[in-house]
């Protein structure tokens, strides 16, 4: 008789021991299919971004400029903002805080950066835009936020950034900000 109940629990444990072993398979798998959906989330978010202006993220290069006709009958404001992430060290403004153009019409202004730490230092500019819907609608002909940037100790650089407002730009939006955040960058 004690040989039949070993028989049972050992069984018993044998059930066990499979359920355990289908669980763990269960989790693995969860647990793989969680870290691809996490590195698929970043370039998702990246082109719903770009497509929508949502966050306030703007296309890297501007659009055709032969299609940006120039619409002489409305202004628009632009104003500009920035701010440097802890740990950068850096100085970072712009020299003009906001100027006064056409739908289509190129403009350029300047940002300057100042390295204030004894090492060089790289970072990365983040543009946002607001209102959201004027993103899609600001083109960057060319910016210091297309690459890294590096900085030698109490280096000063001048940074241009052209652009347009799309005249595709809805006509009740007559103001937008364009803000720069400078973070750390791996070198």
């Amino acid at each position: 008789m004690a040989s039949v109940n070993e028989s049972k629990v050992l069984t018993a444990k044998e059930q066990l021991d499979f359920k355990n072993q289908r669980l763990i398979r269960k989790l693995l798998w969860m647990l793989l299919g969680s870290l691809l959906f996490a590195f698929a989330l970043v370039p998702i978010y990246n082109v719903l971004c770009s497509m929508t202006g949502l966050n306030g993220k703007t296309q890297n290069t501007a659009t055709v400029l032969a299609k940006a006709k120039i619409d002489n009958t409305r202004w628009v404001n632009v104003q500009f903002t920035s701010s440097v992430m802890s740990g950068l060290g850096w100085n970072f403004y712009p020299k003009t805080t906001s100027v006064r153009v056409h739908p289509g019409q190129i403009e350029t202004v300047v940002f300057v950066a100042k390295n204030t730490t004894n090492e060089v230092v790289v970072g990365q500019a983040i543009p946002s835009v607001t209102p959201g819907i004027a993103a899609a609608n600001l083109k960057k002909i060319e910016c210091f936020c297309f690459i890294r940037q590096s900085l030698k100790p109490g280096e000063e650089r001048a940074m241009p950034l052209r652009f347009f407002v799309s005249p595709d730009l809805p006509k009740d939006v007559s103001d937008m900000t364009l803000s720069y955040s400078f973070f750390p960058a791996v070198k």
